[in-house]
């Protein structure tokens, strides 16, 4: 009754250290932000974690059992294409969108080895060697086209999408992928042909 007011709007420390407690316990039903790790992976991690290596051999196990797994994790980021397991080569934003700008388009480059059958095949016939190498000589200078093409067109995208990044090593990259089957890229694509790049 004669305490002051400003006695009363002052909060103790205790009281904010409490409500700051509070605030910092996460609600049961809210998300955590990151997956649940399988068992098997948290059960290795907590072993792992549990006691350092007692000789030379069981250190060699577990840095054996490390690559095997992170080995397993790249496999499986070349097929779904997570970002943080993938090659250092393919890693980033802008190789990203060099695969996905190759791999919206269809390529002279790619079916570089079923045009090599044919013209093989057309060379050993009799009277064909001159049409084989005609054929040869196109297919060579649309290629050269395409990739010449390929360099202009993804130089221009990546200037628009990126134009605070460095672009080095980009055009190679998209360039040895031309020359793979789709099919059998690595990443593996993940958008269609006709798509836009991500």
């Amino acid at each position: 009754m004669f305490r002051s007011r400003s006695k009363e709007n002052q909060s103790s420390p205790a009281a904010e250290t409490a409500a700051e407690e509070e605030a910092r316990i996460r609600d049961p039903q809210a998300p955590k932000g990151r997956p649940t790790p399988k068992r098997s992976e948290a059960e290795a991690l907590r072993k792992a974690s549990a006691r350092p290596p007692a000789d030379r051999k069981e250190a060699a196990r577990r840095a054996r059992e490390a690559r095997r797994r992170a080995m397993e994790k790249q496999r499986e980021a070349l097929v779904t294409g997570r970002e943080e397991f993938l090659p250092h080569r393919d890693r980033g934003p802008v190789r990203r969108f060099a695969r996905d700008f190759v791999d919206t388009r269809w390529h002279v480059a790619e079916y570089f080895l079923i045009y090599a059958i044919i013209i093989l095949v057309l060379s050993m016939v009799p009277g064909q060697q001159p049409f084989a190498l005609l054929l040869w000589m196109g297919i060579i200078l649309a290629m050269i086209a395409d990739w010449v093409a390929l360099r202009f067109r993804l130089k221009r995208a990546l200037n628009e999408r990126f134009p605070n990044e460095s672009h080095k090593g980009a055009f190679p990259y998209a360039l040895m992928r031309t020359l793979q089957v789709r099919r059998l890229r690595l990443p593996k694509p993940q958008v269609k042909r006709g798509e836009s790049p991500r």
